[in-house]
């Protein structure tokens, strides 16, 4: 049975989302600002989050930033009013996994719950692991054939993100995006140099998975061929 945090002000969207929650089978916790809603994800497990835009005391966005920033990991559905592009883009930028603009149908709404759910544990577990290196996001530690891994902020942030989606392909764009969100350090030069410092870790420490540069299109993290 899984487990959801609900952030969420407006009492009207707070009764009408438990009453269709409940109605669900699902376990429902509310919350009604965005600083407890950041206490609670941070300090409790939920299998999902609901979050609204526009809380009092810390803002649905705000929450996001410092909660993906400190390696939390519970998939987030956001909710909100703004409906133009950029509003959406900078959501999804900002670490929500999922946005939805109100007013909605509830319908929607619950088969999004349920995709979100269905998703790989990958997505969502703090220790990950691809051949001989190993990561554990909450505790910002990395390993190569067990022995300790020593990695800057930046470095373990794009190795976590890498881990979480092997083997697809991201554009240096997309990268920045996820991995420096909203830093005035988001520049080329600064993903370079984090990929060129990350890659020579991972090779000096006898890991035996690469990032490979997909030429004109971007990185992926990959098991080597040790053939």
């Amino acid at each position: 049975m899984a487990k959801i945090l609900v952030v969420e002000d407006e009492q009207h969207m707070v009764s009408v989302l438990r009453d269709a929650l409940e109605l669900e089978n699902y376990v429902v916790e509310i919350v009604g600002d965005g600083r407890e809603g950041l206490d609670r994800l941070k300090f409790y497990d939920y299998d999902l989050a609901i979050l609204d835009w526009g809380l009092p005391l810390m803002s649905g966005i705000e929450v996001l930033e410092h909660y993906r920033k400190t390696g939390g990991q519970t998939p987030i559905l956001m909710l909100t009013g703004k409906d133009q592009i950029p509003d959406r883009q900078t959501g999804l930028d900002y670490g929500a996994d999922d946005y939805l603009v109100k007013p909605f149908d509830m319908r929607e709404l619950l088969a999004r719950l349920r995709a979100m759910l269905r998703r790989p544990k990958q997505m969502t577990e703090s220790v990950l692991s691809l051949g001989n290196t190993r990561l554990d996001a909450r505790k910002f530690q990395t390993w190569v054939d067990g022995k300790p891994l020593s990695l800057l902020p930046k470095e373990l942030q794009l190795l976590e993100f890498f881990m979480r989606y092997p083997e697809q392909v991201f554009s240096q764009t997309a990268l920045l995006n996820r991995v420096w969100p909203n830093d005035c350090e988001a520049t080329n030069q600064a993903f370079r140099s984090a990929l060129k410092r990350l890659r020579k870790k991972l090779e000096e420490a006898g890991s035996n998975c690469q990032i490979t540069a997909i030429y004109g299109v971007g990185y992926k993290f990959e098991k080597a061929d040790m053939e």
